[in-house]
């Protein structure tokens, strides 16, 4: 159960975060479906990233545990979904 805890933490914060760029990017008009689950999914890999960077002995603690999950997942699932919306962007135009 204690590992599942970190994939729920980046799931849920990349899901905020995805929703924050699609209410700030307004151009991209992306239903809740792509926001959702680009953002789910880049929340896991932001976090992921993060966590693999911050076991790094030489990198710190700041951001260890809960909070570098919650941080690496909400920018991970802002990221995935700007760059989803841009795609989806120029598909409708193109």
């Amino acid at each position: 159960m204690e590992s599942l805890v970190p994939i729920i933490v980046q799931i849920v914060t990349g899901i905020i975060g995805g929703q924050a760029v699609g209410a700030a990017l307004k151009q991209a008009a992306m239903s809740q479906l792509p926001k959702i689950l680009s953002g789910a999914i880049g929340g896991v890999g932001g976090g992921a990233l993060l966590g693999s960077l911050m076991s790094n002995p030489a990198a710190g603690g700041a951001l260890k545990g809960l909070l570098g999950d919650a941080v690496g997942g909400a920018a991970g699932g802002a990221v995935l979904t700007g760059i989803v919306g841009a795609v989806m962007g120029a598909m409708k135009k193109g």
